[in-house]
């Protein structure tokens, strides 16, 4: 019976972790934007080199792959890119922290008992919870939009989810999925480009 018990204490615990883990699979998201900003004269974008995401001054498999996808939502809004001359500089950051939840376990056990009128020994059931921690690796990513000229943030996106994944390929398409994920919540779009105005010509001066 003990052994009874034991498999399905591990059992429990093994659904509760594929619970939570299933929960933060869809990553949080929030925004933050300047009310002052107006985004209707950004045409032109640039990232910051290295990125926050580069602290030891080189990319990484990771960089690239956020840097990636970062490009593909601007230029899918009508952003162009030009690192020359740039009116917004993206910025990328992750972070992944071991974090610890602890939930509740419904568990059964069994008392027995003697009844003199079945004349043998009969189980009851008796239910309560038991607290059991559950780690997991929780995964930040952070997109900024700077004013490339007044050196002003003017939009922050935040995402927030699970860091899980068997490799680190894997772990890639998470991060930049959260990318994806954030650009969902950007409402913008690239001010349309209009051609300069020419002075009309003088008009001649007839004799």
């Amino acid at each position: 019976m003990n052994r009874r018990h034991a498999i399905f204490r591990i059992a429990v615990a093994a659904c509760a972790a594929l619970l939570l883990a299933a929960c933060a699979s869809t990553p949080r998201v929030s925004v933050d934007a300047d009310p002052q900003a107006d985004f209707s004269r950004y045409r032109t974008f640039a990232f910051f080199e290295p990125l926050a995401l580069e602290s030891r001054g080189y990319s990484t498999l990771l960089s690239e792959r956020l840097r990636d996808e970062a490009r593909r939502q601007m230029e899918a809004r009508g952003f162009v890119h030009d690192a020359a001359n740039p009116d917004l500089r993206v910025n990328l950051n992750a972070l992944v922290e071991e974090k610890t939840d602890v939930v509740r376990v419904p568990e059964v056990d069994v008392a027995w008992y003697w009844s003199y009128r079945a004349r043998a020994y009969v189980g009851v059931p008796i239910w309560h919870d038991r607290v059991q921690a559950v780690r997991y690796r929780e995964g930040t990513v952070n997109v900024d939009l700077v004013d490339a000229r007044e050196r002003r943030l003017v939009w922050e996106g935040i995402a927030v989810g699970s860091a899980a994944g068997r490799t680190p390929a894997e772990r890639r398409d998470r991060a930049a999925a959260s990318v994806a994920k954030i650009f969902d919540a950007f409402p913008h779009r690239a001010a349309t480009a209009t051609a300069p105005v020419r002075p009309a010509p003088a008009a001649r001066e007839t004799p």
